[in-house]
């Protein structure tokens, strides 16, 4: 029998929050031992979106099995682990409960530490996991869900700095892919289109930029892409579809650099230089699934270089959703002893910052700005 991997402490990572369910094995050292993931984008296709009941099913019926694939993978067994980490919020309630109910079951009969995991702290730790940064650290948490702007200055210490007001970006790119006949997801789909495009072909707005403060919108682009492919009578050339997702592309970007610079005007001045670890540059992290958009990358990174920052984004495999973010969350926490009890609920709505208060447009919470 091959000999076990010898770690001292294990951490077994559940993530069902939306349309993919993944489970991870990651020590608290950082070497992610697996990382099993299956996506349920061939069950939601047909609808352009993720459906909740499809989602809760298929949660049902491919997480146990996928607890086995994971442990395998890793070569260890349940007596192996030293915590369960869990994603218990914020997302579609009916997938979070199958994953928290799945970990609350592991923990009570192996008598282990149960982690109820904030997906977002998932999102924002995550780079942690693969790279050397200190806290604190600016985050640009965009993906299919959220869109935040955020500073991270320890395990559960974030100020959110901006928030969407109406559409995440992700959602944004969901809904232009839609309306091109791009197929799902988005993201990638209108990422590669507009490889073949011209970004100034249409002339499209660039939400709330050049305005005060760090939050986002995006649902009049989301609109005006709709408008410039009815003035075209719904009849769009090849050429004409990647041209559109160009210029979609282009103004989202935009978009997010003007809200980020603000964002950055507000960090670089509060940052203690002389308390991170040997005084490098600040760090600035883009997280979540379109934090891989390349274009957006790019220009993120010329942003963070004029104001003398350093950028990090996850590696693409951890940028989307996935378990071994949710383990390493757990193992920043297990680090610290914060535990739960097996009573704890799922939640749909988890602001990472408590304090903050309400954003115009909507009920998720914003940081009043100074």
């Amino acid at each position: 029998m091959p000999q076990k991997p010898a770690y001292s402490d294990l951490i077994l990572g559940i993530e069902s929050s939306c349309d993919e369910t993944a489970v991870a094995v990651v020590s608290v050292c950082g070497t992610i031992l697996s990382n099993i993931i299956f996506s349920q984008i061939e069950e939601h296709s047909p609808y352009g979106g993720v459906v909740p009941e499809i989602a809760a099913r298929s949660h049902i019926t491919q997480i146990s099995g996928l607890i086995t694939q994971a442990l395998t993978q890793a070569g260890v067994t349940l007596d192996d682990l030293s915590a369960v980490a869990v994603t218990r919020g914020p997302g579609l309630i009916g997938g979070v409960m199958v994953g928290l109910m799945t970990a609350k079951a592991l923990a009570y009969a192996k008598d282990l530490p149960l982690i109820g995991v904030n997906h977002l702290e998932g999102h924002a730790l995550s780079v942690r996991l693969t790279q050397d940064i200190s806290f604190p650290y600016l985050l640009l948490l965009v993906s299919g869900g959220h869109c935040q702007v955020l500073t991270v200055k320890g395990v559960g210490n974030y100020e959110l700095l901006g928030t969407t007001i109406d559409d995440a970006a992700g959602e944004a790119f969901d809904k232009t892919a839609k309306i091109l006949g791009l197929g799902y997801p988005g993201g990638p789909a209108v990422e590669k289109a507009a490889l073949l495009g011209d970004p100034k072909k249409f002339a499209l707005p660039r939400p709330l930029k050049g305005r005060a403060g760090c939050n986002f919108s995006f649902s009049g682009l989301k609109t005006a892409v709709k408008r410039e492919f009815e003035k075209l009578g719904g009849e769009l050339t090849q050429q004409d579809i990647y041209d559109l997702a160009a210029s979609f592309q282009a103004a989202l970007t935009d978009a997010i650099l003007d809200r980020v610079k603000n964002a950055l005007d507000i960090f670089l001045p509060q940052i203690n230089l002389a308390a991170s670890n040997n005084k490098r540059n600040p760090a600035f992290v883009a997280a979540g699934g379109v934090a891989a958009n390349s274009y957006l990358k790019d220009g993120l990174k010329k942003l963070c270089s004029s104001h003398g920052m350093d950028f990090y984004t996850p590696p693409p495999a951890l940028c989307t959703d996935n378990g071994a973010m949710i383990a390493w969350a757990g193992a920043e926490r297990f680090k610290i002893k914060d535990f739960d009890s097996l009573d704890i609920g799922a939640k749909a709505r988890w602001a990472l910052d408590p304090n903050a208060v309400l954003a115009m447009g909507k009920k998720t919470k914003l940081k009043k700005q100074g």
